[in-house]
């Protein structure tokens, strides 16, 4: 009887610890239309590292929205069109150590990048297959430690990167799983060591690399079980290394270990807090403890905080009442 009540003891102190850093809906907003009309689609979500503000890319109003961390509106700039800062349906945004801001401006093959205010930079790309050029390009993400910028070239099926004002580095297809090669790559995010992750959309899977794209691992495939995936689009590397993504099609958003071993999930399809109708985007504030998802189809930013809820001590008398 007393081993068994030491197992029970043991058992119930695992449950205990094993529900901290669970992750709890704490609020949303809806993203602004800009003067524009109809349902408004986030599909990219960055926060900026020195002050936790939050850039959303509105790929339907196609235009770059600037909020606090609770949701106020700062600032909107860009306008459909293919001038600079106009953007042709934006799919993702990143924001560098600096505080410029990196944008996938996907129909126009390019990426531009502002500053933390929205004035124009720069820009690089266009359509082709070769160095520098782009096909539909989803995923962007700055290197803290290098300034280089990764960009998903999601119609060439391939990664490429730039020195942070857009001058070709390097390129790679993927060796892991897959059959070999990527399939519609869309979302890239950079870890604290400073290996590549890539939501592999079209083959379920996630991959890793080091930076000059040395292929490290992969995990992931079709379904709906925990590390099964249904079309993965986003995805971000936190503080503590551990590996998020969205799940888009399962309503989801998991998290894994840095190496793909299954930690946690959240969420199920609907309109309610904590639920998602296709999520895209997400990106952590400095510290790790926010998480910001672009709600897609129900056109809004949801926010959650890390839950560490305190384990509540099992006394041994009270195991022993229950084999009573």
């Amino acid at each position: 009887m007393k081993n068994v009540i030491l197992s029970v003891v043991i058992a119930t102190t695992v449950v205990a610890a094993g529900a901290f850093g669970d992750w709890v809906y704490e609020g949303q907003w809806n993203v602004a239309s800009g003067g524009g009309s109809g349902p408004q689609y986030p599909s990219g979500v960055a926060v900026a590292p020195l002050n936790n503000n939050v850039y959303v890319v509105n790929r339907s109003a196609e235009h770059v929205e600037h909020y606090t961390a609770t949701g106020s509106l700062l600032n909107i700039w860009g306008t459909p069109g293919s001038g600079n800062g106009q953007f042709n349906s934006p799919e993702n945004v990143a924001v560098a150590p600096n505080g410029n801001v990196y944008v996938a401006d996907s129909w126009n093959n390019r990426i531009q990048y502002f500053t933390a205010n929205g004035s124009f930079l720069g820009k690089w790309g266009s359509i082709g297959a070769e160095n520098g050029q782009f096909y539909n390009p989803d995923g962007v993400a700055p290197a803290p430690a290098s300034n280089n910028v990764y960009v998903a070239d999601t119609g060439n099926n391939r990664i490429q990167y730039f020195t942070a004002n857009g001058s070709f580095l390097g390129k790679w297809i993927s060796n892991g799983p897959g059959n070999g090669e990527f399939d519609q790559p869309s979302g890239v995010a950079v870890a604290p060591n400073g290996n590549i992750y890539v939501a592999d959309t079209g083959n379920s899977s996630i991959e890793y690399f080091t930076p000059t794209g040395s292929y490290l691992g992969g995990w992931g495939s079709p379904g709906s079980g925990f590390g099964s995936f249904h079309s993965p689009y986003g995805i971000t590397v936190a503080p503590d290394g551990n590996v998020y993504v969205t799940d888009t099609e399962n309503y989801r958003i998991q998290y894994f270990t840095s190496s793909g071993s299954y930690l946690g999930q959240w969420g199920t399809q609907g309109p309610g807090n904590g639920q998602f109708n296709r999520p895209f985007g997400l990106d952590f504030n400095a510290t790790g403890s926010r998480i910001y998802v672009g709600d897609y189809g129900n056109h809004r930013i949801q926010y959650f905080n890390r839950n560490a809820p305190a384990v509540a001590p099992v006394s041994l008398g009270r195991i022993k009442a229950l084999f009573k």
